[in-house]
Parts: structure tokens; sequence; C-alpha cells
């Protein structure tokens, strides 16, 4: 029997990381994923303000953690400041843009770590990474100053 491996990828160098998110959102959603970010509040707040903040036909329909659970049923977004989301089946990506591991990360098909280019940040995302190496998951690597 073979066990599915969490994807893991660190995406470096973002500017901002919500403006990020959106556009990775917005590429994540248009693929028919379903996404769980977990952020600080004030983070997940210019998030949320940024998804409503769009075009009417660029808005990414999402929700909080804590919304009904008709409304987290059919959001292909949740916005979680808990390390954990909500409670039930994995989202099938988890974007962490906090400076903590999450919790039960390998529950998720595919993790990706937004890092800006803040040096406490990066601090936080080395002490991340060298604790995805150490429970033996293989780290795909985007360097966004690269694309340029």
């Amino acid at each position: 029997m073979s066990l599915a491996v969490t994807e893991v990828a660190f995406h470096f160098g973002a500017p901002d990381k919500v403006a990020y998110a959106v556009r990775l959102l917005r590429k994540a959603v248009g693929t028919g994923a379903r996404v769980l970010v977990l952020a600080d509040t004030e983070t997940l707040q210019r998030l949320d303000a940024a998804l409503w903040s769009n075009a009417a036909t660029d808005f990414l329909p999402h929700c909080f953690a804590s919304a009904p659970a008709q409304a987290l049923a059919l959001s292909p977004v949740v916005l979680a400041d808990d390390g954990l989301g909500p409670g039930g089946a994995p989202l099938g990506v988890l974007v962490n843009l906090g400076a903590a591991m999450p919790q039960a990360f390998e529950r998720h098909p595919r993790v990706i770590e937004v890092v800006s280019l803040d040096e406490d940040d990066r601090q936080q995302a080395r002490q991340r990474w060298k604790t995805y190496t150490a429970q033996g998951f293989a780290i795909d690597r985007k360097d966004l100053n690269l694309r340029s």
C-alpha cells in the first residue's frame, strides 16, 4: 500500500505576501483546487480585503474558518489563523503566510510556504524548512526574484 506524500514548496522573495497570495490563489482556484490559507489575523484581514477589491470578474469566493459549515463546504478558499483550519476533510493546498509551522500540514496533499524579503520572515522560513527536511519531506524551492 502506497501512502500519498505531501508536496512542500517554498516561494522565496515575495515583495508583498498578500499581493502574491492573491495571484497564487487565483491560479490555484483556476485549476479547481481548494485552498486553506494560514496567517496571523492582521494578514488575513488584509488578504480578505484584497480578495474583495478585485474586479467582479476576478472575484475569488472565500470565507474564514469560523464560517458556518455550508459556507465552508462551498468556498474554494478558507482563511484561518488557528493553524489547523476547519475540521473535516483536508483541502487540496495549504498556503502558509504565517511565521509558525503549520499544524497537521501533512493532511494536505500540497503545502506552499510564501516568504517575503523581510529578514525575520526569511529566518523563520529557514526554521520551517529545517523542520520539513528533518521529517523527510523533499522541498521545491522557487525564488521569485529570479522571475522578474
